[in-house]
């Protein structure tokens, strides 16, 4: 499947809090989401050629914890390593939780 800039699917929030409670059971104690800022993401996709966002799933050794990798993908469908912008070090739950109005039962 190619990718493009509608990649990606719609689901509802039924099949959300299904995914994410999935995970919960299968990693508990996990990293149960993380936040970036619309001003980093716009880094990011307002690179020339960035048709998108690669979100890698990492692992930060020293804190222990998951750590997700944001980096652009260009119109050849490679990530955008040379120049490119790279994020991590998102604001993550736990210890910083919406206090509600949340996809999370935690």
């Amino acid at each position: 499947m190619a990718l493009s800039e509608n990649s990606g699917s719609i689901i509802t929030e039924e099949k959300a809090r299904i995914l994410i409670n999935a995970f919960d059971r299968k990693y508990p104690g996990e990293v149960v989401s993380s936040f970036i800022g619309t001003e980093n993401v716009n880094h990011i996709l307002n690179q020339e050629n960035c048709i998108g966002l690669r979100i890698y799933n990492g692992y930060d050794d020293e804190n222990s914890k998951m750590s997700l990798v944001l980096v652009g993908v260009d119109t050849d469908e490679k990530d955008m390593l040379e120049q490119g912008i790279i994020y991590d070090e998102m604001i993550t739950c736990p210890p910083t939780c919406p206090l509600e109005g949340s996809l999370s039962e935690n």
